[in-house]
């Protein structure tokens, strides 16, 4: 196994290496506008080369699980539907339009869907006849919650390195922490472009990217429920802050009578950079609140009960959308230093 992570770390390498370089000659680049903060044309094709590599990691490793399979195969059609978006802007109804073509095939042709969201002793939270709707609406609901991470280097790359690791933890088993891996190591791969370490050409990951990982993490969380390897309510706890972030944005934005689809600079590591002056401590306050909201998740549920956990999981949303809430500001213009 050794040397097929080591054939799969070198093609990973190259494949993104070749998708940056190309993608500077072909203008494949995002451009610096009034609401952006990245200074000079940069290259947005980083998603789509990481799907790529995972089409690639189909035939390099034997996944043992049909489910696992479909969802690395589809993922590379929902980095597609980001790739057209970079390309021509498409409006939101184009977007989730485009966005629910892979989701529908997996949640209603192979029925990967959530039944049910957890036993919690004294009751259990069926779905019942919702199931597909429900299903379909959370993934959508998971994927754009990513997108709103993805507003400076490394964010969204860390925090959803975050959910692996936690993931990692939770793994039923030795071939599922594998697949953590091949998901792990482009990821790896393309921060290091992402921050022109080495220098190597500096690569975003684009919209391709953001819905392709939210896409992945969805249906990997949707699986470990399906199959009864993890609780749904430590699930929950891994993505605490993507679900706390994407309610919390929405629900002041609408307080403010704000457009909760406008783009703007009023998410979580807009303000924290503007606190810190620093990418790298605001993305490891990011990444460390995901690994903290966990552990208080896994505590409650491990020494009390998964209803206590569930309890704690609503409370402390409260609690962040009231500190959102104080530290969000009206939109400003932050300059990236």
């Amino acid at each position: 196994m050794s040397i097929e992570i080591i054939i799969y770390f070198t093609l990973s390498l190259l494949i993104i290496f070749i998708s940056a370089i190309t993608s500077y000659k072909l203008n494949l680049t995002d451009l610096p506008n009034n609401r952006k903060i990245h200074s000079k044309a940069t290259a947005y094709t980083g998603g789509i080369s990481i799907s790529v590599v995972l089409l690639i990691a189909l035939f390099i490793f034997d996944l043992w699980d049909k489910y696992l399979s479909l969802i690395l195969s589809m993922s590379f059609l929902i980095s597609i539907v980001g790739f057209i978006d970079d390309k021509y802007n498409l409006n939101t109804g184009g977007k989730l339009s485009l966005q629910t073509i892979p989701i529908f095939y997996l949640v209603v042709l192979e029925n990967l869907t959530l039944s049910n969201i957890g036993n919690y002793n004294y009751f259990i939270i069926e779905i019942g006849n919702f199931v597909i709707p429900f299903s379909l609406l959370c993934v959508l609901f998971l994927i754009n919650s990513f997108n709103y991470f993805d507003g400076m280097d490394g964010t969204l790359s860390f925090t959803t390195i975050s959910v692996l690791f936690i993931l990692f933890i939770l793994a039923p088993n030795n071939n599922f922490k594998l697949f953590l891996m091949i998901l792990f190591i482009p990821i790896a791969i393309f921060l290091c472009f992402n921050f022109s370490l080495f220098n190597l050409p500096k690569l975003f990951l684009g919209d391709s990217g953001s819905l392709l990982l939210g896409f992945i993490i969805s249906f990997i969380l949707i699986y470990l429920s399906k199959e009864n390897f993890v609780h749904p309510i430590l699930l929950a706890w891994s993505i605490a802050i993507f679900v706390y972030e994407f309610l919390s944005i929405n629900l002041i934005r609408l307080k403010r009578k704000k457009d909760p689809f406008k783009p703007g600079q009023d998410h979580l590591h807009h303000i924290l950079y503007s606190k810190i002056k620093s990418i790298f401590f605001t993305n490891l306050i990011i990444f460390t609140l995901n690994i903290v909201f966990f552990i208080i998740g896994y505590i409650s549920f491990r020494y009390i009960n998964p209803l206590a956990s569930l309890l704690m999981f609503v409370s402390i949303f409260f609690i962040f959308l009231i500190v959102r809430n104080k530290y969000t500001k009206p939109f400003t213009k932050i300059k990236i230093i």
